[in-house]
């Protein structure tokens, strides 16, 4: 079976054949279609993303910026004036730890199937030791 690329609209004797790029991909337990961009020349694009992994990067970097700045002294100060409990605050923002191409493709809803946060904190401290763990290209 060969891989379609773009739409493609197709006639089979007296039927019009519609065939349309997508691909099954599963977030938190459940399938999801996933179309991808077939107007442009750039190439293919999820249209959603997985939004707590999103949420939860963009956090870290904020937090991290915070706390560099010296707007707070510790994390636990920043959890603190958050009202979030300091463990949290620190297990998120490992993930600004996390190797900028990893951080791209989640960013882009390009992550592999079946990543999830739970999955994404635990993190290894090298960038090549992630990708290999989550199923990401080696770059």
């Amino acid at each position: 079976m060969t891989e379609i690329q773009s739409p493609e609209l197709v006639e089979e004797g007296d039927h019009l054949v519609v065939r349309i790029p997508l691909t099954f991909k599963r977030r938190g337990g459940r399938k999801e279609i996933i179309t991808t961009g077939c107007q442009t020349s750039e190439p293919p694009r999820p249209c959603r993303t997985n939004k707590p992994l999103v949420v939860a990067i963009a956090r870290a970097h904020r937090w991290k910026e915070l706390v560099e700045s010296g707007r707070y002294a510790t994390v636990a100060e920043m959890a603190a004036a958050m009202g979030m409990d300091v463990s949290y605050v620190a297990r998120i923002l490992r993930l600004s730890l996390l190797a900028p191409d990893i951080a791209e493709s989640i960013m882009r809803g390009d992550e592999p199937s079946g990543l999830s946060l739970a999955r994404l904190l635990d993190i290894p401290p090298y960038w090549p030791e992630q990708r290999t763990k989550w199923g990401f290209r080696s770059r």
